[in-house]
């Protein structure tokens, strides 16, 4: 079997490309850094260092690597020959990468099954956006895709540092990783990739992660932030941080629990994973690096405003989450460009004016007067 990979680095390696690997698949890395592929190309293997509980230490060989922008006609023709196409390029390059994908679907013999084609992004349905990217390109036609390729949604998550230097191509990643596949699109041809969990549903694990990891990381970075710490597990060390951190996540999970039908043991069995996970010393994630682009985590549907509009909703005041917000809209980072965007907009409009930029809610929603206090708070510094 063989996987053509979009997206080299540390993700790509460290978590698609491992399991992938350990799956049985040829890997066929494809990406436009050049000196990475030189590398990736010149090596045997890579090492994965887990981190954490029971830390381990996993070797990747059987790859292969090419410039998807210089050899992007060798590219083609692996994917042309492949049964798995993954990405790991984050989602606005997807639309880079679906011409190659089209032009290899174009070029793929009716014989072969389908192309499996999956975006393992931190995104919601990216491979709703991949696929539709692929059909405006139009290198393949939309009978020719509807036979010969298969594109399903995924969640993923693991947490992958920012890497020591002089790792070369090895790889810290943290012991935790969830991928979820939706299922659905296989019929009776659903891959076997140990680690991952095929699912019917995949939208209530789509809102749980990111309402339980990223509202959680996210909130841990803002705290953290604002307690004056530097790194995320500093922060959970903390007990006034963990406390204000849990109390979001205890937030989030009675929302869940309510909306998705998971039960209440086995959400809480997962927020207390999630708060293991961030309190990993092993990992040196800092709080500026989590907390960078506060107005996209604070945009309408992300992982804070989302859920709390959605508690507000159902007439509970979500007192964790805003007191997190609260800590976001006073993220000063000076080298990151969204905080400082933030703070081009706190000054130069109303509350009110800035409540609805920065988080979209309109001023009849039932969420709006809470955050708009937060944010005249903020104004006031």
């Amino acid at each position: 079997m063989k996987g053509v990979h979009f997206g080299a680095g540390n993700i790509g390696r460290g978590f698609v490309g491992l399991l992938l690997h350990d799956a049985g698949y040829e890997i066929v890395f494809a990406d436009v850094a050049d000196a990475l592929i030189t590398a990736l190309a010149a090596a045997d293997s890579y090492q994965v260092h887990e981190v954490g509980q029971d830390p381990k230490v996993r070797t990747v060989e059987n790859f292969r690597a090419l410039n998807s922008s210089t050899q992007a006609d060798a590219v083609i023709d692996e994917i042309a020959t492949a049964q798995m196409v993954t990405t790991a390029v984050g989602p606005h390059i997807l639309k880079f990468v679906a011409p190659l994908i089209a032009a290899g679907i174009a070029k793929r013999d009716a014989a072969l099954a389908p192309l499996q084609v999956m975006a393992c992004e931190n995104a919601i349905n990216a491979t709703d956006v991949l696929e539709a990217a692929v059909r405006a390109d139009g290198a393949a036609a939309a009978e020719t895709i509807d036979a010969n390729a298969i594109f399903a949604n995924t969640a993923v998550d693991r947490i992958v540092p920012n890497q020591a230097p002089g790792q070369g191509l090895d790889v810290t990643v943290e012991t935790f990783f969830e991928w979820v596949i939706d299922k659905t699109p296989f019929g009776d041809a659903v891959p076997e990739i140990g680690g991952a969990t095929f699912v019917e549903d995949l939208g209530p694990y789509i809102e749980r992660k990111l309402f339980t990891v990223n509202t959680g990381h996210a909130a841990t970075a803002y705290l953290g932030f604002a307690a004056g710490l530097e790194k995320i597990s500093e922060a959970m060390a903390d007990p006034q941080v963990f406390a204000k951190v849990a109390a979001v996540l205890a937030e989030t999970k009675s929302l869940l629990v309510s909306k998705h039908g998971f039960s209440e043991a086995d959400q809480e069995a997962y927020v207390q994973k999630i708060l293991a996970r961030f309190s990993n010393e092993y990992l040196p994630d800092t709080v500026a690096r989590v907390g960078r682009a506060p107005l996209r985590k604070l945009s309408r549907h992300e992982r804070f405003i989302g859920p709390a509009a959605e508690l507000a909703e159902n007439g509970i005041k979500p007192v964790a989450l805003l007191e997190a917000m609260s800590a976001a809209l006073r993220f000063n980072d000076p080298e990151d460009a969204e905080a400082a965007e933030l703070a081009v907009i706190l000054a130069g409009n109303t509350s009110e004016a800035a409540t609805e930029k920065i988080t979209g809610l309109a001023e009849g929603h039932p969420l709006f007067g809470s955050v708009n206090e937060l944010v005249k708070a903020a104004q006031a510094g």
